[in-house]
């Protein structure tokens, strides 16, 4: 790390980065500057120099643009949740395309000349927070800049419930025994609110009274339905359920279904949007036999068993599976338990499929998996993408060059939608149509 220049800088922002901060340059060299916002001249303090950038702080605005608003929550810029909260919501939007396209190209793959936007209601979106506690038990979020705990009373992009549960049972939790010390918990709803399950983390490993704990955050929140209390766990180490009680799932309608999802279970956040993305991605998709990988819960899986003739769905996780054999009953789909890379690698010579779904964590595909999917050669493929970088990366193993080009696997992009699940957030999600 080099020496930090003592005094501050002058420096006229240029445009977002994926991460939430924006780039300015400052003596030639890329600065990141969180808060900020394109167009504005700030005046800025190098926190952290690197050899290709540095990073630093604004003290001041000088020049504000336009498409800057107060922000909602009193938390925001000391909280590590949201980058985006001092931006009108249509800015934002724009932000997420520009770094979108750019980090596309900039992977060698070029996209279609429209990108397609879905968003929605820009607040109280989410559908699953975790809160951390602080050495007084005070629940709240990680810092911006720190691991420590911001303190929060309020959190505008999560669903009420949530807010309204955490911090009552971060209440109670400090009223009980000492041995029931926590460091973490989690809190997952439906959409309507009307059901709830928690997660806490102990930390060191205790124990203590879930029916004391449980019953009296019922007495507060009705909507309550089920209570985990989880052993802490080292780096590397699977946690480890210590106590239950109540539920240990709920029933979430979206699209539709009744789908069960299990505590612990991946299901998309934004519970204003969940129909939308299950449409985009299943829209006029119908044939013989389609794959979706990663599978969940089944939330792509159920809605293909209504329009191809068989469905496999592959899903590794063990939080997930029973719940995806419970959604899918009763449909022509079938759950698999098996890692994405295993069940290619198994299946690569049976029956081709005429669509397959995939919808990987940030890590993305990679090489071995896209490999596999060009030799498979299905139709077509839909890619559900939480990262640009891993997506483009991807991309540009599957999809032909703009030029014609056989340095793909023979796709090409046939549509490219930026469903923005994670509103006043850098986070964005990304459905890409691949035809052969």
């Amino acid at each position: 790390m080099q020496s930090l220049p003592a005094a501050s800088q002058l420096v006229r922002i240029e445009k977002p980065i994926y991460g939430g901060a924006f780039l300015a340059r400052i003596a030639g060299k890329a600065a990141f500057v969180p808060l900020a916002l394109p167009g504005e001249q700030a005046r800025v303090r190098i926190v952290e120099a690197k050899r290709g950038y540095a990073t630093a702080e604004a003290e001041e605005i000088l020049d504000a643009s336009k498409q800057r608003v107060a922000p909602l929550c009193p938390h925001f810029g000391a909280c590590g949740g949201c980058q985006y909260q001092h931006a009108q919501y249509a800015a934002q939007l724009a932000y997420k395309q520009e770094i979108l396209r750019e980090t596309l190209e900039r992977g060698g793959v070029y996209s279609p000349e429209e990108i397609a936007v879905v968003a929605g209601e820009p607040w109280a979106y989410r559908n699953r927070i975790r809160l951390a506690f602080d050495a007084k038990g005070n629940a709240g979020y990680r810092g911006r800049r720190s691991h420590a705990v911001v303190p929060v009373a309020e959190c505008p992009i999560a669903a009420p419930l949530l807010v309204r549960a955490g911090l009552a049972a971060s209440e109670i939790l400090r009223k009980l025994p000492a041995e029931l010390l926590a460091s973490e918990i989690s809190l997952f709803c439906d959409a309507n609110e009307t059901a709830l399950l928690v997660s806490v983390t102990l930390a060191g490993g205790g124990k203590g009274r879930i029916d004391d704990f449980a019953q009296a955050l019922a007495g507060r929140i009705p909507a309550l339905k089920g209570v985990e209390f989880v052993a802490g766990s080292g780096k590397g180490q699977a946690s480890l359920s210590v106590a239950q009680w109540g539920a240990d799932c709920l029933v979430y309608r979206a699209s539709g279904f009744d789908y069960r999802v299990d505590r612990g279970a991946f299901f998309q956040v934004n519970r204003w949007l969940v129909d939308v993305l299950v449409e985009r991605v299943t829209a006029n998709a119908r044939g013989a036999l389609a794959w979706d990988l990663f599978s969940g819960v089944g939330l792509f899986a159920r809605q293909l068993g209504r329009s191809f003739t068989r469905v496999i769905a592959v899903e590794s996780a063990p939080q997930s599976m029973a719940a995806l054999a419970h959604n899918l009953r009763g449909t022509s789909a079938t759950a698999v338990k098996a890692a994405t890379l295993e069940f290619l690698r198994r299946e690569r010579g049976g029956d081709r499929p005429d669509l397959i779904v995939v919808d990987p964590p940030r890590t993305g595909l990679g090489a071995d998996t896209t490999a596999l999917l060009g030799e498979i050669a299905a139709p077509e493929i839909v890619y559900v993408s939480c990262d640009p970088a891993t997506l483009a990366r991807d991309l540009r193993a599957l999809v032909d060059s703009r030029h014609g080009a056989r340095d793909g696997a023979g796709y090409v992009i046939d549509q490219i939608t930026l469903a923005d699940l994670f509103p006043q957030t850098f986070h964005l999600e990304t459905v890409v149509r691949l035809r052969r």
